[in-house]
């Protein structure tokens, strides 16, 4: 009964070369991520975010991934909700104590 165990071996080593490629996708996207906050989320403009896309395309990582990354770090659709966020007149009435 040779090879009636095949798809058990397949599946073990195939489960640990994820799991290390996984960890190794999410160190590369929060380098990715802190590079987009500090700076300039477009890579032209800001080194340290092409090197850590350009490393993480060495290593394969996904497009969609890398996408990510960057829409993570960069805050301006945080900024947007707060830029679009209104007090209504009563309330700021009544913190400002003005009538």
């Amino acid at each position: 009964m040779a090879g009636h165990n095949k798809w058990s071996t397949v599946k073990r080593s195939k489960g640990a070369i994820d799991a290390k490629r996984g960890k190794l996708f999410s160190k590369l996207a929060k380098e990715i991520a802190v590079a987009a906050k500090l700076g300039i989320p477009n890579p032209d403009a800001n080194l340290r975010l092409r090197s850590a896309i350009t490393l993480g395309r060495t290593r394969n990582m996904p497009n969609d991934n890398i996408e990510r990354a960057i829409r993570r770090g960069d805050n301006s659709d945080v900024l947007n909700v707060y830029s679009n966020f209104q007090f209504p007149a009563e309330l700021l009435e009544r913190i400002s104590g003005q009538n």
